[in-house]
């Protein structure tokens, strides 16, 4: 080992006792030891053992932890600390500017907060800036941190790859105007999480290779007529080259699940080299009503469009309110009134308050006085908004016994409830399901808000039966939600399908914290059409009237 590993192990090991609350001292004399070492002039490995003991700063402690580096390569009181420390932490540790131990522990153990991705939700939420030491200005300073060491990574949500993807596909068709580009692969099946952009084009592997090369794009991958690049934007991007005849068979195959793929295979008589001038002639010759990329995903689709029977999905034109927000009486970034204005600027009909309970501390929950107080200014509001609506929610948290955080009496001050989990977010499926199950089959709860508290790309969610799930949602008459926030998008879509057959409803909600957020319904409806959701079969499509005819239905389950 180098001076500068040794170095860097002791600076970690200083900074991980201080997350840790350990001695203070010690953690200091560990720090200036790795001071002292990266500023030697000669290498430690050269020195014999028992004269490192006399370099000016080395103690007897530092000193023998030096010794165990150079003949083991590893320090043991590290490795103690980095097992007994979520990597997630670790990791803003090492790649997350702004974040020092002080406030990494602050994150860690009164935010509960143990991943990078769940760190930039939390930014999103504006739940930093409740905590000590954490203004908005060291808010948006670790987001943007965070932002960029995520893009380093080379996964992408649908959402931050769409901007790129677009204006990159337009560039692309600017320099070869006499050459064709179609966007394929996971963006065009709108998947929730992207590795890579792909087309399919006219363009000759050696003529992208020139272009990509002299641009100072990196080589990927080349392989027959595929070839794939990487810039200093860290996106792959990766291209199908054929003949121009070919291209729409290339851009049907390219743009199927391999699931898919197979089955249509099975079930026509189809040839790959065949020629075709758009996407619905494929599907025409066969007989079959089109079916989009984004529907491409389960073989059971193809019967269903033999025997034209595909639902007309949702778009984001028919959603009609926002369910699930979240307003500055909690921890969003608007008023009440903003948000309400904001719909009405937009052209929806009502919008679902639901600020968080008072178990989300963190999120400035709120407590029995403060919804009395809600309530009061919603009424006020709904007088002044008229014919615009505004009701009474809340997002709920579901407790570690799984009741919920309320009691009836307060439960049934409001139109409807979102049940959600936040806490304690480590569970085996036999926890996490009892209580879910629970919270279910609560008569106060109306909405199940996201399933399984996952952040795409960030954390799993925590284990459940679905089919379960789904079917006691379908016992009680709850609805289940789609959060639409691109990091959350859960409901997975795989599942929705099961829930249709229940015929329980989903709900599209953008779980939003600013009027901005509305925005994010847009991708909740992408990851719907994947599942074929129609707009009947979605709550926040409802007109005024039948979501009062919902809250109604809603308040009688209840005792």
């Amino acid at each position: 080992m180098d001076n500068y590993s040794i170095a860097d192990n002791f600076s970690l090991l200083s900074k991980l006792m201080d997350i840790h609350g350990d001695n203070s001292f010690k953690a200091k004399s560990y720090s200036a030891a790795a001071f002292t070492i990266e500023k030697l002039d000669i290498q430690l490995s050269a020195i014999e053992e028992q004269k490192i003991f006399s370099i000016r700063g080395i103690g007897e402690s530092v000193g023998k932890k030096i010794v165990e580096q150079l003949r083991t390569g590893q320090l043991s009181s590290l490795n103690e600390y980095l097992e007994k420390t979520p990597p997630g932490i670790i990791e803003m540790l090492l790649h997350i500017k702004g974040l020092g131990p002080k406030k990494i522990a602050t994150v860690w153990k009164d935010l509960e907060i143990e991943t990078i991705g769940e760190l930039l939700y939390a930014c999103n939420e504006n739940r930093l800036t409740l905590y000590k030491g954490f203004g908005e200005k060291t808010q948006n300073n670790i987001k943007e941190s965070i932002e960029f060491y995520l893009n380093s990574l080379g996964n992408y949500l649908y959402q931050q790859i769409e901007t790129y993807a677009i204006a990159f596909d337009e560039k692309i068709k600017s320099v070869f105007k006499e050459h064709t580009f179609h966007l394929t692969g996971a963006f065009k099946r709108q998947l929730e999480t992207i590795d890579k952009l792909e087309w399919v084009t006219s363009t000759p592997v050696n003529i992208l290779q020139t272009f990509f090369f002299n641009n100072g794009f990196e080589l990927v991958k080349e392989d027959n007529n595929y070839i794939s690049f990487k810039g200093k934007e860290n996106v792959q991007l990766g291209f199908y080259s054929c003949e121009s005849n070919q291209l729409i068979a290339a851009l049907f195959k390219t743009s199927c699940s391999e699931v898919f793929y197979d089955e249509w295979v099975k079930q026509t008589s189809w040839n790959e080299n065949d020629n075709y001038i758009t996407e619905e002639q494929i599907f025409s010759t066969y007989n079959v009503d089109f079916i989009p990329s984004f529907l491409r995903e389960k073989a059971s689709v193809i019967e269903t469009a033999k025997n034209k029977n595909l639902p007309a999905v949702i778009r984001t034109a028919d959603i009609t309110a926002i369910i699930h927000s979240h307003s500055n009486w909690s921890d969003g970034s608007n008023s009440v009134e903003e948000m309400a204005h904001e719909c009405i600027k937009r052209g929806l009909q009502y919008l679902v308050l639901s600020d968080h309970s008072k178990a989300a501390y963190y999120a400035k929950g709120l407590d029995e006085e403060r919804i009395i107080a809600q309530h009061q200014h919603i009424d006020e509001l709904n007088k002044k908004l008229n014919p615009f609506k505004i009701f009474k929610s809340i997002e709920c948290d579901i407790l570690n016994d799984g009741n919920l955080d309320y009691t009836p009496d307060i439960l049934k001050t409001f139109d409807i409830i979102i049940a959600s989990v936040h806490s304690n977010l480590k569970m085996n499926e036999e926890k996490a399901m009892m209580r879910l199950l629970k919270a279910i089959e609560n008569p106060y709860t109306s909405i199940l808000g996201h399933m399984t508290g996952r952040l795409l790309l960030s954390r799993n969610g925590y284990p459940v039966n679905h089919k379960t799930i789904i079917d006691a949602c379908a016992a009680n008459n709850v609805v289940i939600e789609l959060n639409a926030h691109p990091r959350r998008l859960d409901i997975d879509w795989r599942w929705i399908d099961y829930a249709l057959e229940k015929n329980i409803l989903i709900s599209i909600n953008p779980d939003a914290h600013s009027i901005e957020g509305y925005d994010d319904c847009r991708y909740g409806v992408l990851a719907a059409q994947k599942a074929g959701l129609t707009k009947q079969q979605n709550l926040s499509s409802f007109s005024l009237s039948n979501f009062e005819e919902f809250v109604n239905i809603q308040q009688k389950k209840r005792p």
